[in-house]
């Protein structure tokens, strides 16, 4: 199979020049990790170094830093018209629920505490529209979370590759789409005999349990033995030491995975629906309208491809995908 060279990151030349490019998403996560909130990250990651340096990341720091500088502040008058952009400018920052976990999307340094990748991006651009800074605060969700923290007000909004559900719509609203994925499958690297979902019959096969994973899994695999686990470190743990065969979930969380770990690879060609990421927002607020309009802005003005080709274009070696239809 001929390769394509990425940053640590083996996939099929044919296979991608084969998908559409909306398949190959950014946003990572249809779980985030498990651990407690961590420190407050303000802004980008310094120049000094990429973000969890001596961990795999693969984002272009200097260009990450390049597109929030040249993000866009909104007028005070556009923010003082809107009671949930209001309240952020007057605390000065975005309260996000995210991970840090993800290496294209959402990644701490551990020596600075800063954070970046596609997600962080999203994020620090749009605080900086609002409040002047791209400042962030991050609270750690996973899946079985992240509608309590909208609800409850603790944090303004998730950027977490949040797929958008009508289960979900029910407790909160979501801005976007901003990115789309299609799902794929990790094996470990050494792994030769699952090279495509028909291959899963009769495995053991990892996904996140409160993701759209398992009902993927009944429609396109239903003869595998399914194993659910909390978040994306779990089940990457699961392939990793051979507990399980392998590992579905959307293609842009194992991008992630395969960019940190050379012990495992991304094998056949992405397949299910494309999954829509949207930006989860307290329900009925008057958000909605406010970050819709301001996604179409950074898509028409350049920011999303520069942001894009600063983190996940930085391992999938394509021009960057056009993003999905936002809601009006």
């Amino acid at each position: 199979m001929d390769r394509i060279e990425t940053a640590g990151l083996q996939l099929s030349r044919r296979r991608l020049l084969g998908l559409s490019l909306g398949t190959l998403s950014a946003g990572a996560l249809a779980a985030c990790s498990s651990s407690p909130s961590l420190p407050a990250s303000s802004g980008s990651a310094s120049s000094g170094g990429s973000p969890g340096s001596g961990s795999g990341s693969a984002i272009d720091l200097a260009a990450f830093d390049a597109v929030l500088s040249k993000g866009a502040v909104a007028d005070a008058s556009l923010v003082d018209g809107n009671e949930w952009a209001k309240a952020i400018k007057a605390r000065g920052s975005i309260n996000r629920g995210g991970t840090d976990t993800s290496s294209l999307f959402s990644l701490r340094d551990p020596a600075t505490g800063k954070v970046a990748g596609f997600d962080a991006g999203i994020s620090q651009l749009l605080a900086k529209y609002i409040t002047g800074q791209p400042k962030e605060n991050l609270s750690q969700v996973t899946v079985d979370t992240r509608e309590t923290l909208l609800q409850n007000q603790s944090v303004d909004l998730i950027i977490a590759t949040y797929s958008i559900t009508p289960a979900r719509q029910q407790k909160v609203d979501f801005a976007g789409p901003y990115y789309e994925s299609k799902s794929a499958i990790l094996v470990k690297s050494t792994n030769s005999n699952i090279n495509s979902v028909d291959d899963l019959a009769g495995k053991n096969v990892a996904t996140q349990g409160a993701s759209t994973g398992v009902a993927l899994l009944q429609k396109y695999a239903p003869k595998a033995n399914v194993q659910t686990f909390d978040d994306n470190p779990k089940c990457l743990a699961a392939v990793q030491q051979g507990r399980v065969d392998a590992y579905v979930i959307d293609q842009s969380i194992l991008l992630s995975n395969v960019a940190k770990n050379k012990d495992v690879k991304i094998v056949g060609d992405p397949f299910g629906n494309a999954d829509p990421y949207g930006i989860g927002l307290h329900k009925g607020s008057d958000a909605l309208a406010f970050v819709n309009t301001w996604l179409k802005s950074i898509e028409a003005d350049g920011s999303w491809a520069a942001l894009w080709k600063a983190t996940v274009g930085q391992v999938v070696k394509t021009d960057p995908p056009k993003p999905p239809a936002i809601a009006s």
